[in-house]
């Protein structure tokens, strides 16, 4: 399925989605991403008012539901001129479901979903892709290796990998290695590992065996969910090895960066 044609961001202000988990959960994360944008020179913004893209409640199938979540995302982000997500999970949804939750009969509603999702980008395709910024002149304090997860909803719904890539090889300091089944999820799904424990938690089992058997220090992923699952996988084996965020890994690179 077709994703809606962007405009170029270049020279825009971004209003910063942070998402639920990263605003209850990992707010470094969301700093790192500000961080990092401030770093390029992109003005950014944080409408206060938003909440959810309405993910859990699409994907258990309550869609009016989703519709009134969606709606109040219009209001809270009604101003901006680019969203930069931090999430493949969340751009995906308002890149990908948004256009369809509404019909050309709902009228403004319809128009606005049209708008989010030619306006939403997540974070590292933003930076190389949107801005063309794959080097962002960044070097870690001291040597460290990476492998990439990547998570389901980006690879697949959005095409992304290549762009977080391209800023880990130019990260000073940084050296990216291979993680065995890169592209096979993770076991977390949303409610998929609610619904599906035994599923979730054998293949959960599989990812952290890949971690485990690569020469990377770090794992590095766009997705906080997928972070969360395979670090409470890792903790729970006693694993030296853990999960990291890009945004995270990349602020690392700033002088007095967030770890």
């Amino acid at each position: 399925m077709a994703l809606p044609e962007r405009e170029s961001p270049k020279g825009k202000r971004v209003s910063l989605f942070v998402t639920c988990i990263v605003d209850m959960i990992y707010p470094d994360t969301g700093m790192s991403a500000v961080d990092i944008l401030e770093h390029v020179g992109v003005e950014v913004d944080f409408p206060p008012d938003q909440t959810c893209c309405a993910q859990p409640a699409f994907n258990a199938g309550y869609r009016d539901e989703s519709r009134t979540v969606a709606k109040h995302f219009f209001k809270a982000f009604k101003e901006a001129e680019v969203i930069v997500t931090p999430s493949g999970s969340c751009a995906a949804m308002v890149r990908h479901e948004y256009p369809h939750l509404f019909s050309p009969e709902d009228g403004a509603a319809y128009e606005q979903a049209q708008r989010m999702a030619a306006i939403t980008w997540e974070f590292s395709e933003f930076l190389v892709d949107g801005l063309g910024m794959a080097n962002l002149d960044l070097r870690l304090p001291e040597k460290q290796s990476f492998a990439m997860h990547d998570a389901c909803h980006g690879l697949r719904g959005l095409g992304l990998g290549q762009a977080a890539r391209d800023l880990i090889r130019h990260l000073g300091n940084a050296e990216l290695r291979e993680l065995n089944e890169c592209e096979v999820c993770c076991g977390f799904g949303g409610l998929f590992s609610v619904k599906m424990p035994d599923i979730s938690n054998a293949m959960l089992k599989n990812k952290i065996d890949n971690i485990n058997a690569s020469a990377a220090d770090t794992i590095v992923t766009g997705d906080v969910s997928c972070l969360t699952q395979m670090n409470g996988g890792l903790s729970r084996n006693k694993s030296g090895k853990r999960v990291a965020h890009l945004a995270d890994v990349l602020a690392q690179g700033l002088g007095g960066g967030r770890a």
